[in-house]
């Protein structure tokens, strides 16, 4: 089902917005399994820090039975419904947020961020940024201490007047105090859940203190002309979505 007007007035004052239940369930019980069978058999503690940073998993990548999450699901559509088109999807980035005490070496929390400006892997001139992020669930998530997402709605407008008038290239801090400030809203759901944010949209990971891991696919989604305009698109948080009404 294409998104309402009311759902991409919500995205445009939020950033965020949430589908409860819309990836199918068999494709989240196989996706799952495939996560949850890497997690036990073949994860090596040694790189929490790079699975972390980067994705769990990443010789699952490009693994068919988690493309299908965004490609067979309503995700595809829905991007399209926000960028028009968009370039091919081709890898899937996995987060699991370990419950807190079941490593020796502990997993790093993500402090507030946009995804792609000065991360700590980065070099702070080069950019990896995208338009759209889209998450599927693939455990529950109930508890806000269990690992959860956190962001800071209508965040998305006040980075882009942070890079219009106070950012430049080269600059390592990835949020102005007053964001790094707020804890953020923590993203709470069930398995089959998706969720479209803003690539702009500021957001933090913490500790998981629940007895589960918790389970995230991720998609970048790029509108087809971000590559050759990622400073302008920080800049004007609607250049990547022409099928949105800008306001004012």
């Amino acid at each position: 089902m294409a998104l309402t007007a009311a759902e991409k007035h919500a995205f445009m004052r939020d950033g965020l917005l949430v589908r409860r239940g819309a990836v199918p369930d068999d494709q989240i019980v196989r996706a799952r399994e495939l996560v949850t069978d890497w997690y036990r058999e073949s994860m090596n503690p040694e790189l929490i820090n790079a699975y972390t940073q980067r994705t769990f998993a990443p010789e699952l990548g490009s693994h068919p039975d988690l493309l299908v999450l965004f490609s067979a699901s309503p995700a595809a559509e829905l991007a399209q419904d926000l960028l028009g088109t968009v370039r091919p999807v081709s890898t899937v980035q996995l987060q699991i947020r370990i419950p807190e005490g079941q490593l020796e070496q502990a997993q790093p929390e993500k402090a507030m961020h946009v995804d792609g400006v000065a991360c700590p892997h980065l070099d702070p001139d080069e950019l990896r940024t995208f338009s759209l992020l889209v998450g599927v669930v693939l455990s529950d998530i109930t508890d806000p201490q269990g690992g959860a997402l956190r962001y800071q709605p209508g965040g998305h407008l006040a980075m882009a007047e942070w890079f219009r008038t106070q950012w430049s290239l080269g600059i390592t801090e990835q949020v102005p105090p007053d964001i790094d400030a707020h804890a953020g809203i923590p993203v709470l759901g069930r398995a089959g859940d998706l969720l479209l944010m803003h690539h702009l949209v500021p957001h933090a990971v913490g500790r998981n203190l629940s007895t589960e891991p918790r389970i995230m696919a991720y998609f970048r989604v790029e509108h087809p002309d971000h590559a050759r305009r990622r400073l302008q698109a920080l800049q004007d948080p609607w250049l990547d979505y022409p099928l949105l009404s800008r306001p004012g």
